[in-house]
């Protein structure tokens, strides 16, 4: 019986309304709704899977979902109690599920819910909804559709053969000769285009082209470039480099895992009936980089397999094989390092297009597989980010201009519709302080020409050109600021403007070292992914941004590069030869994926890493000495010991010598920190034995380390940070006091200026702020004189520098950034808690400074937006913070008598959804759910 029929018996009948629903409810449909009912206060929104929205392709047998609840009006304490998840495999079938519904689970868990239905094959698209009920049990509406694609799930579905260009052979570039200056004499042959003419013959109903190239690919069909990605597949250790032993930094070929990131495209509106042309460029890349820190793979090659499903249900394969054509394209160079050179005059037109005439191109040729594992690209990629206008352009002579676009960044400069004549050459100069390359354009001269450089990225606020054709105009020319998609979620404040400007520069900065999926140390000298630089940083990162996807992927990346047989964890991931770095780098195989756990609540990330986290304590303790010292000694391949092995802190102010502060001191406070770690890693696990094993090593190597390094004469660990390290780990009176007033001393003796390397400037602030030492915290962070922060913007910098010392290393280097954290946790007064992490529960406890008249933070979190707003007069001081719907909060109120206090206007008593805790210290603390709490202070 359908309803219809129902409605009509019940009529006929003459049964009552209520009969009429029991009939419904028989046949398994809802019951009305009943006008009176209340809705549910919370909607679920912003779905995501596997941190990204509607991801084009995914290879996790069972993938993650995650939405954010959002209240619906003004109410507090909001919170779900259960959710339905259901998945189909068209939006259309969403009613009816076909591949999973999980019926209402009674669960508060909104993050990484696991897929549970059907298995999904190869190439299974599916799409899902989710429902949740509030804290009164009333459901709300279903939310808008999510969408997520299966990737090739087995070696076996890649019918395609990896191709490239018959003029170029399978080995790399040599390095050049000179060292890290050394530029080679020959940058090969120009960049291959390739080419396949194929036809539709049916009606498609879907049309998704699986793909990826080496070094980087651009993507062609029926002559549009396919998607706005740039610089893509992102890096990764692609395979197998025999000569990485024979490497300064001689780093074993024996990583865990080797891969190659695949994207998914569909062209389903793109193609059309007839004949159709696939089409892609090919650019060096990291797989072919030529350059002193890098080891290179092997020449261009690409691969592509593109599935039609038609109307009627029968399917066609497209993919690579030596059936395609290739041909020179106009990048005569394009070398990540050292930049590229464009000769628009040998341009084909309409060479991606149906057509054309290829009859003159050579057939492409089949290409060694690389050694690394397909794996579907569930990453952002890079993109452009920004654009900006020349702020002023000034002509040297005749041709020649300096154009300045305010702020450094890295990318390219577009040159928009100009006009110049047949083989006019304009060269390109970039200021960034350290070499990125330069830029070649030769005019094709026959019209207006428009053109970007596509296979590498420049670091610049300013360019000098020269050759160029008349008068150079703003509408001539546009920056394009290019990075690693990443979203911007916070929002930071202060009265004071240098605080505001040092958060500017150092975001700035970081994203300018975001590219192919991990953070580079500088953007323009080595552009690897150095794990020290990334630990020391990473929570700050997470600070602003939404940055789930990137660490996911990194974090895997740095996983991935541990040499299984030792533990080892080099000092970049993807690992590069030339990068130097010590024990603190390969930490960050402990410190990340926690930072990551207690940030976003994903316990996975701990089970995926687990194992690495203890491989690296093993390897520590091979250099760890009988009195529980770790002093790492590695070695080279000449036998002798290698500093770039071995270091300890980085960029510690006037450390000619390399050794104000002892290295064993810095190894031993991180063999501390990874035990530390993984015992906390391992009770969150559910291994008892393990955390209990973790947690006696810890306190042994924390009891070794005060016994060694404490100087009971001058009563303290040393200068130069060795106070830093060792109040952060945790000390007992009387000796905690004593290193307390050590640094204080420390500190004045420098001037009041910090002057701690990357690592001890990343705790110092916090060490102060937690000590009660807040305010000089603030008088060193507001410092302007060399050393400090703020000596950077008086130099004009736009971005956080390498070093202290004026003019020394890079100027684009985000590491000494790890210490704003201090801005958020300690000043704004925001932090996650540990015990119930991804801010279930909030720490609100701002550290009011007398120079401030307010602070503000806020952030996106798992649960949604979050922050904390404070503000001070003579006799007020008023705070609101934000908790998001599921999240809890634990309020510290600055005030001594709770009878100062109100909440909304009212006393907090009588305030609805605030318990008053008691005091702590010179705090009033409070308990609150979900909502926006306004309270004052009468002073």
């Amino acid at each position: 019986m359908n309803i219809n029929t129902a409605l009509s018996t019940c009529l006929q009948t003459g049964l009552r309304f209520g009969i009429f629903v029991i009939m419904l409810t028989a046949m398994g449909c809802e019951s009305p709704p009943d006008a009176t009912a209340k809705a549910s206060a919370i909607q679920p929104q912003a779905l995501s899977c596997e941190y990204l929205p509607n991801p084009s392709v995914v290879d996790v047998a069972h993938p993650r979902m995650a939405w954010i609840n959002l209240p619906t009006g003004n109410q507090r304490g909001l919170s779900q109690t259960a959710y339905q998840i259901r998945v189909a495999s068209t939006q259309a079938k969403l009613e009816t599920p076909d591949l999973w519904d999980s019926e209402k689970v009674l669960s508060a868990a909104s993050n990484r819910i696991e897929y549970a239905g059907q298995a999904l094959g190869s190439r299974q698209e599916c799409w899902w909804q989710v429902r949740v009920w509030d804290q009164d049990d009333k459901p709300s509406g279903w939310s808008d559709p999510g969408f997520w694609r299966m990737g090739l799930l087995n070696p076996g579905d890649w019918q395609a053969e990896w191709i490239g260009a018959p003029w170029q052979g399978e080995e790399a570039f040599p390095k050049p000769d000179g060292g890290p200056n050394g530029i080679p004499q020959d940058f090969g042959p120009p960049a291959p285009m390739l080419r396949k003419a194929f036809e539709v013959k049916k009606e498609v109903a879907r049309a998704v082209v699986y793909v990826t190239g080496l070094g980087y690919f651009e993507l062609y069909v029926n002559g549009e470039k396919v998607g706005n990605d740039v610089l893509v597949p992102n890096q990764t250790n692609y395979g197998k480099r025999p000569s990485l032993a024979n490497s300064l930094i001689n780093v074993p070929d024996d990583f865990r895992r080797y891969k190659v990131m695949y994207l998914a495209y569909d062209l389903t509106e793109q193609l059309q009936p007839g004949k159709n042309v696939l089409g892609s460029i090919l650019g060096n890349g990291f797989y072919n980089p030529a350059k002193f820190w890098c080891e290179g793979y092997g020449t261009p090659r690409f691969l592509a397999q593109l599935h039609l499903t038609y109307t009627d249900g029968s399917q066609e394969v497209v993919v690579t094989d030596e059936s395609w054509k290739a041909a020179k394209s106009p990048i005569l160079m394009n070398m990540v390092y050292y930049g590229e050179t464009y000769d628009a005059r040998l341009e084909q037109k309409g060479w991606s297009a149906p057509g054309f005439d290829d009859s003159a191109w050579e057939h492409a040729v089949k290409k060694k597989a690389p050694a690394g594992d397909l794996v579907a690209h569930t990453a952002h990629p890079d993109k452009v980010t920004e654009r900006l206008q020349p702020v002023a352009i000034k002509q040297i002579g005749e041709g020649h201009y300096q154009v300045d676009f305010g702020v450094e960044i890295s990318g390219w400069v577009r040159l928009n519709e100009v006009e110049g004549p047949a083989g006019q050459q304009v060269d390109i100069a970039f200021n960034g302080n350290l070499y990125s390359g330069e830029n070649t354009y030769i005019f094709k001269g026959e019209g207006k020409e428009s053109y970007a450089p596509r296979f590498n990225w420049f670091v610049f606020s300013g360019i000098d050109i020269k050759n160029w054709p008349g008068e150079l105009r703003s509408e001539h020319l546009t920056a394009e600021a290019v990075n690693t998609y990443i979203e911007e979620t916070a929002v930071f404040e202060t009265s004071n403007p240098l605080f505001n400007e040092l958060n500017v520069i150092w975001k700035r900065s970081q994203t300018d070292n975001m590219h192919g999926g991990i953070a580079s140390d500088c953007p323009h000298r080595e552009r690897n992914g150095y794990t020290g630089d990334g630990q020391v940083a990473c929570q700050t990162v997470i600070h602003h941004f939404d940055a789930r996807n990137f660490y996911h992927k990194w974090i895997q990346d740095i996983y991935d590069a541990q040499i299984e047989a030792t533990g080892y964890v080099p000092n970049g991931a993807p690992w590069q030869p030339g990068c130097g770095g010590g024990v603190a780098w390969g930490a960050a195989i402990c410190l990340m994926p926690w930072d990551f756990y207690v940030h976003y609540g994903s316990v996975d990330m701990l089970e995926d890493t687990y194992e690495g986290m203890k491989g690296y304590i093993r390897y520590m303790q091979t250099w760890v000495d009988e009195a529980g010292i770790m002093f790492s000694q590695r070695k080279g391949g000449n036998g002798e010991v290698l500093k770039w092995f071995n270091l300890s802190d980085w960029e510690v102010y006037n450390d000619r010598s390399g050794t104000a502060i002892a290295d064993g001191l810095v190894h031993t406070f991180y063999f501390w920190q990874c035990a530390d770690i993984a015992a906390k890693t391992a009770a969150v696990l559910g291994f008892e034995e393990d955390a209990e094993t973790y947690r006696a090593l810890a306190g042994q190597t924390k009891a070794a380390f005060v016994q060694r390094f404490y100087d009971e004469k001058a009563e303290s660990f040393g200068n130069h940070g060795s106070n830093i390290f060792a109040l952060q780990m945790g000390l007992e009176e009387p000796i905690k006091a004593k290193a307390l007033l050590a640094l204080q001393q420390n500190i004045e003796a420098n001037g009041g200026h910090p002057y701690s390397g990357i690592f001890g400037t990343r705790y110092l602030f916090e060490v102060l702020a937690e000590n009660d030492l807040n305010e000089l915290a603030y008088q060193i962070m507001n410092r302007r004189e060399e050393p400090s922060f703020g000596r950077w913007l008086d130099l004009g910098s736009t971005t956080t520098r390498e070093s202290w010392t004026d003019g020394k290393g890079s100027f684009n280097h985000p590491m000494f950034g790890g210490g704003f954290t201090w801005f958020y946790r300690n000043l704004a007064g925001m932090q996650a808690l540990p015990a119930k992490p991804g801010y279930q529960e909030i720490i609100f406890k701002p550290q009011p400074v007398e120079a401030l008249d307010f602070v503000t933070y806020q952030n996106q979190t798992v649960y949604g937006e979050a922050g904390i707003a404070w503000k001070q007069a003579d006799d007020r001081f008023s705070m609101e913070v934000t908790v998001p719907v599921g999240s809890t909060a634990k309020v510290y109120v600055p005030a001594a008598k709770l009878e100062a206090i109100t909440e909304s206007g009212k006393s907090p008593g009588s305030s609805p959804g605030v318990q008053h805790l008691g005091a702590a210290g010179d705090y009033q603390l409070f308990a609150v759910g979900s909502g926006r709490y306004q309270f004052e202070v009468s002073r």
